[in-house]
């Protein structure tokens, strides 16, 4: 049995295991996806993910945390600038796991670990999110649209109130013409 039983051993004493992840996770923060089996992406995963976190502020006290486990200068300089500012608003989660199938030679089931936010195949176009609205929220919208009604003429959308007012003035530019001629008609009368 496994009690208590954190850490993935994959066959290899302390010192080699953690030399194994340290090149490891170099290689994928330079690559940004790498291919090895599916048990050691997964203790890469619990290895890299806390130093990713860690990437997020760019202290001295950070920098020099993932350089004691990394032990590359270039990795670490690629981990705080390029990596940190990608992954920057993302809560966890910064690699995913894909396996691959078998491999040839002796059958061990391979994988691709990859940096979540670097994939651009299955990045799709950011969704908007819809605003949570609360219960009592609708009944503004609700007067609003109660009010005024759209109507579409001629590729222009005006208000029922806007028609009116056009109709409104409309109607007053031809009661003052008659008006006026009526009025010319009477002084021409008026000078007969």
């Amino acid at each position: 049995m496994r009690h208590g039983k954190k850490v993935m051993h994959l066959g290899r004493k302390t010192a080699h295991r953690k030399s194994m992840l340290a090149n490891m996770a170099c290689s994928l923060i330079e690559h940004k996806r790498i291919n090895t089996t599916v048990t050691k992406a997964k203790a890469l995963k619990q290895f890299i993910e806390p130093l990713v976190t860690k990437s997020k502020s760019d202290t001295t006290h950070n920098r020099r945390l993932a350089f004691s486990s990394l032990r590359d200068k270039n990795a670490v300089s690629e981990l705080f600038r390029e990596v940190a500012v990608k992954v920057g608003d993302r809560p966890g989660g910064y690699t995913r796991i894909i396996k691959l199938g078998n491999r040839l030679g002796d059958n061990a089931s391979m994988a691709m670990i990859e940096l979540v936010d670097f994939n651009e195949i299955y990045k799709t176009e950011e969704k908007t999110k819809k605003k949570s609205r609360r219960r009592g929220g609708s009944s503004k919208t609700a007067t609003k649209s109660s009010n005024t009604e759209e109507v579409v003429v001629e590729d222009n959308v005006t208000t029922a109130s806007d028609e009116e007012k056009v109709v409104n003035t409309e109607a007053s530019k031809t009661e003052a013409k008659p008006n006026k001629k009526d009025a010319e008609d009477s002084k021409n009368d008026a000078a007969e």
